[in-house]
């Protein structure tokens, strides 16, 4: 099967990078999405988009069409292909329009899902004679199988306020990214957290899984949640013994962890170095990352060469690469007032919407500098290559932070700091 790949040319706010170009699962998205479909294709084309395709592809061949802005799983992908080669029809993959991750996570601040009826159309085809073929695709609806599964704890007094704090979470995974909150959703949501809970049922129902992990547990005399069957290390490792480590948790090669380290439910990449009293939980940190003592992670993501420097709390956030994160620095992620958070939608300032969430984090995009001791507010961004400095009128972010606005302009003279990601319609 051929595979045909449609670009999407849109930068994703505030990464200034087109979405295939971003980290999901420690890994780009676009190699993301060739290690699911190897297995099914021998050969892959790219073009700008369809116009093009339809020009270029001529031959009867079966192919595979999709857009580089989707994230999907194992799962997905074999049901798709499966079922699409037993009907022998081209076919479109789509989805219920209340299928309760799609309504949940999926569709909120998605503006390219083609809605037809009460379907959700994705850019995803099953061509079995090619592009060139005429016949309009049906629609194949995958259920995404969604468990509803709590992840933050409400006090009783405020619970009546904001009611159950809970998450759809898939067998079936697909995000089309379009956002920043996309990039959260498809690393974290239907990452990590998912994956957690795919071994919790799998050991639930079936018992040689379950005597599997015990036996191992017995062999290795480690806690149950310890072995190396849901905690899978990678080569040159160095983890102090104090450390606690519980799956499903996958770390790298050439990683080291230090003394009092929690790592729970995570992926931990290549050349990455935790350090003493560090606390992980259900995060993505991804090759040649640093964390300095104390450094805390919840549901966060961060992409390669990122520090986070001591002390500092992150939780559902997401931090592009090669940025800096200074200690103490602390990113809130609860709206005191009630009611779902609004994100910006394609860098622009004055247009916000829903983002679902009444609990999230901030963004942070590649190559920034984030001064000690700042508070972020919830759902707040700064725009790649900005440099902000902690100051009286400037400790608490609670607007989103673009490039004009970053504090190494004042001393440029002196010291050079160079645009790496501009935006979209200043590039030549």
């Amino acid at each position: 099967m051929r595979r045909v790949i449609l670009n999407d040319t849109n930068h994703i706010s505030p990464f200034n990078e087109p979405a295939r170009d971003l980290r999901v699962q420690n890994k780009p998205l676009w190699l993301w999405q060739r290690d699911l479909l190897a297995p099914y294709v021998l050969e892959e084309r790219e073009y700008l988009n369809w116009r093009v395709a339809h020009t270029v592809e001529k031959e009867p061949i079966e192919s595979l069409v999709h857009r580089d802005n989707l994230f999907f799983n194992e799962a997905l992908i074999a049901e798709f292909v499966t079922r699409a080669r037993q009907g022998k029809q081209p076919v479109r993959l789509a989805f219920r329009a209340d299928d309760p991750a799609v309504v949940a996570h999926v569709r909120p601040l998605s503006f390219s899902l083609l809605v037809k009826e009460d379907l959700l159309l994705a850019d995803m085809w099953y061509l079995p004679e090619g592009v060139a073929q005429s016949v309009v695709a049906r629609p194949l609806v995958v259920d995404m199988e969604a468990r509803e599964r709590g992840f933050y704890h409400i006090p009783p007094y405020m619970a009546t306020e904001f009611g159950d704090l809970v998450y759809q979470l898939p067998r079936k995974a697909f995000v089309l990214i379009e956002n920043w909150v996309h990039l959260f959703v498809a690393d974290i949501l239907f990452g990590v957290f998912a994956r957690g809970v795919n071994t919790e049922d799998r050991a639930a129902t079936d018992w040689r899984y379950k005597l599997k992990i015990l036996y191992r547990a017995l062999l290795e005399q480690k806690h149950l949640l310890s072995n190396s069957e849901l905690v899978r290390v990678g080569r040159n490792v160095s983890i102090d013994p104090t450390a606690v480590i519980h799956g499903m948790t996958t770390i790298g090669d050439n990683v080291t962890i230090g003394p009092g380290a929690v790592i729970d439910n995570c992926i931990i990449g290549n050349n990455v170095n935790v350090s003493q009293g560090c606390q992980l939980m259900l995060s993505v940190v991804s090759d040649g990352c640093f964390l300095p003592f104390r450094a805390s992670l919840f549901m966060t993501t961060l992409m390669e060469n990122t520090m986070v420097a001591q002390n500092s709390c992150l939780q559902l956030c997401v931090v592009g690469r090669d940025s800096f994160i200074g200690a103490g620095t602390t990113f809130t992620d609860f709206n005191l007032l009630g009611g779902p958070l609004r994100a910006v939608v394609n860098g622009q300032e004055s247009k916000l919407a829903e983002t679902n969430q009444l609990v999230l984090g901030g963004c942070v995009g590649h190559h920034c500098r984030l001064s000690s001791g700042l508070i972020i507010y919830p759902a707040r961004t700064i725009e790649s290559d900005v440099v902000v400095l902690s100051s009286p009128e400037r400790q608490h972010i609670t607007k989103n932070v673009y490039y004009e606005d970053s504090d190494h302009h004042q001393h440029s003279d002196r010291y050079t700091y160079p645009r790496l990601y501009p935006r979209q319609q200043n590039q030549s």
